[in-house]
This record gives structure tokens, C-alpha cells and sequence, in this order.
């Protein structure tokens, strides 16, 4: 069934992961073993940071052709993995969804064997979007002087968190909230980070690291 819009309902995303859940609970151990193996969604981390900067920097463009020029940047470098980027207007959000789901552009419902292959990306985060180049280049020295000081696994945790603050909320990295964190430690870096078991170990220490090396670093003030 084809629909006219990019964005599968409700009902279908809610009968995908029911069919995701029963599937699991049969496999059971088998499952598991398959979770390791196979990264979901396909795309790599840093080509949705990338990605996510370049939507970004598209929309506050001054000029077509520089907006033009960094979304066919993003298109490319997603294309690249055999995704296909969407803005979601209604949420103000950046949907990558597998090509394969696609036919001229629109999603094909009976192509979604996993709702969790799409990445999702919200663009209106808390923050001040007019200091998103400040607050990044921060974050982003920050994370150098962590891999500096102290080496992995708290430098690949550091990266992780700069992203996360950069591009979901436009924070800088010692600027987080306990729920932020939260977020972080719980769904973010799990999911999109693609965590060792090393840095899962030990990612409230590395959080800690990260705040006490913040605090050396010149950079904005908490918003």
C-alpha cells in the first residue's frame, strides 16, 4: 500500500513494534545474539551528527544556493549508507529512513520489517539556535581535552556527549540537567552511540571527568 506522505502512521508504527516484541520474545537468546551482531539503525553515528549540522546549517543560510549546497551535502553523505533524509515538519524533526523503504519518495509500509532501522532526530531543542556554532566548537574542545587528559573510554564518551548537548538541545556540555543526563546515559548514547561494554561500565565516571575538564575550558556561559 502506498501512501502520499513521507511519514508512516500511528497505527503501523504501534503494529511494527508489536510484531518486534513477539518476534523477540520467540527468538529469545538467538535474538540477543543477533542485537549484537547487527547495529541498529545501519547508519553510522557521526553520519547523523553530520547530517543533523548540516540541516542545520542549510536552515540558517542567508543564501539559497549555500542552503541548496549543504542539503545536497547531507543527502549524499546519508545516500552514502543507503538512507534517505526527511524533515518532519509537524515535530520539527530529521528523519533518516532506510532507501529501501522508499519508492519514489515515499515510505512503503510493507517494506518496515523494524521501526528502529529509522533514526530520528529532533531540531528544536531548549537551547539558543543562533549560538549553535559557539556552543559546538565548544563542546567539541572539550571533548579534545578529555581524549588528551585521559584517553578511551572516556574520550569516545566525551565525543558522544558533545554531539548529543551540540545538536539536541544547543548546550554546552557542563550546561546539562540531571534529566539531560539522564537522557544521555539511558537512551542516546545506547542507541546511537554505540557504546563498549568499557564505556557502559563506566559512563557516570566519564561524565564526571567531563564536567571537572569543562571547567577548565574557556567557552559560553550556561544559557
Amino acid at each position: 500500500m502506498t501512501r502520499t506522505n513521507d511519514e508512516p502512521p500511528e497505527w503501523a508504527k504501534e503494529q511494527a513494534r508489536e510484531m518486534m516484541a513477539a518476534g523477540e520474545a520467540e527468538s529469545g537468546d538467538a535474538a540477543k545474539r543477533d542485537a549484537d551482531d547487527d547495529r541498529v539503525p545501519d547508519v553510522p553515528v557521526e553520519v547523523v551528527d553530520e547530517a543533523e549540522r548540516l540541516t542545520r546549517l542549510a536552515r540558517r543560510a542567508e543564501e539559497d544556493a549555500a542552503a541548496a549546497f549543504y542539503r545536497e551535502r547531507r543527502d549524499e553523505l546519508v545516500a552514502g549508507h543507503d538512507y534517505v533524509p526527511r524533515l518532519r515538519e509537524d515535530d520539527d524533526t530529521l528523519v533518516l529512513y532506510p532507501d529501501e523503504w522508499m519508492t519514489d519518495g515515499t515510505v512503503q509500509l510493507d517494506r518496515i520489517e523494524t521501526t528502529d532501522r529509522a533514526v530520528e532526530v529532533s531540531l528544536s531543542g531548549p537551547g539558543d539556535a543562533d549560538r549553535y556554532e559557539e556552543v559546538a566548537d565548544y563542546n567539541e574542545a572539550v571533548a579534545d581535552a578529555v581524549t588528551d587528559a585521559h584517553g578511551e573510554p572516556h574520550a569516545d564518551t566525551a565525543r558522544s556527549f558533545a554531539a548529543f548537548m551540540s545538536n539536541h538541545y544547543v548546550r554546552a556540555v557542563d550546561d546539562a540537567s540531571p534529566e539531560v543526563r539522564a537522557e544521555f546515559r539511558e537512551e542516546y548514547l545506547p542507541r546511537n552511540g554505540w557504546p563498549t561494554d568499557e564505556q557502559l561500565a563506566v559512563v557516570e565516571e566519564s561524565l564526571a571527568v567531563i564536567e571537572a575538564v569543562a571547567a577548565e575550558v574557556d567557552g559560553p556561559e550556561p544559557s
